[in-house]
């Protein structure tokens, strides 16, 4: 029975080592809109159609590969403008134009992986990328009571701060999350907006926002 147990342990590591685990990746995200994403329907009635069609979205790789391509430490931001409002269930968003902003510091390997794993989060809403930069990335996310402050710095293209919500924020008192995050995440929460913009090419339009409920902070894990 000892010679048995033996042999199926021997088994078993032999497998490991011959089929290691799945290297995964994982990390942080923040979204901003340009419609508020935690509101009531009278708000966000007064918005759709009019707004909600931008958004800049940035992940950032804390630890992992993707397709066997090593990104820790690294980011990626996407700058959208879409058709319609994003999330509208009445409106196609589509055709989206976008601009990718990646880490100065990433080869072109890891731009390319980058690119794929920026791509495979978004799905269609970076189909049509008009333009690429570099520069260099500093994606901040609090922890604790401060997970939902965040700063984005992409050099001087495009820039995010966000906070929790407080008392302040509520102006209806019906409020919930009227849209989800773009992507795909295993955490997210809705944040305060306190400003983003985007100074870039390639769009057609830049921006400069202060104060809009339009922001979420989350985190991914594949």
């Amino acid at each position: 029975m000892k010679h048995l147990a033996w042999a199926v342990l021997s088994l078993v590591f032999m497998v490991g080592i011959a089929f290691p685990a799945a290297a995964g990746i994982r990390g942080d995200y923040v979204e901003v809109r340009s419609a508020d994403v935690y509101t009531g329907p009278c708000f966000a009635n007064g918005e759709v159609g009019l707004v909600g069609d931008e958004a800049i979205l940035a992940w950032k790789v804390n630890e992992g590969d993707w397709r066997g391509t090593k990104l820790d430490g690294l980011s990626v931001v996407a700058v959208v403008k879409a058709n319609a409002t994003l999330g509208d269930p009445f409106h196609s968003p589509y055709p989206a134009r976008a601009v990718l902003i990646f880490d100065q510091r990433a080869t072109s390997e890891q731009r390319t992986a980058l690119r794929a794993f920026a791509h495979a989060e978004a799905g269609s809403l970076l189909d049509d990328v008009v333009g690429t930069e570099a520069a260099p990335i500093k994606l901040e996310v609090g922890t604790g009571s401060n997970h939902g402050r965040v700063r984005l710095a992409a050099g001087l293209l495009a820039s995010i701060e966000t906070r929790p919500y407080n008392e302040g924020d509520h102006f209806c008192g019906n409020e919930s999350v009227y849209y989800p995050p773009l992507t795909k995440l295993n955490h997210s929460m809705a944040a305060y907006a306190i400003f983003d913009q985007y100074k870039g090419k390639g769009l057609g339009i830049t921006w400069s926002r202060f104060g809009k409920r339009s922001a979420f902070v989350g985190s991914f894990a594949r």
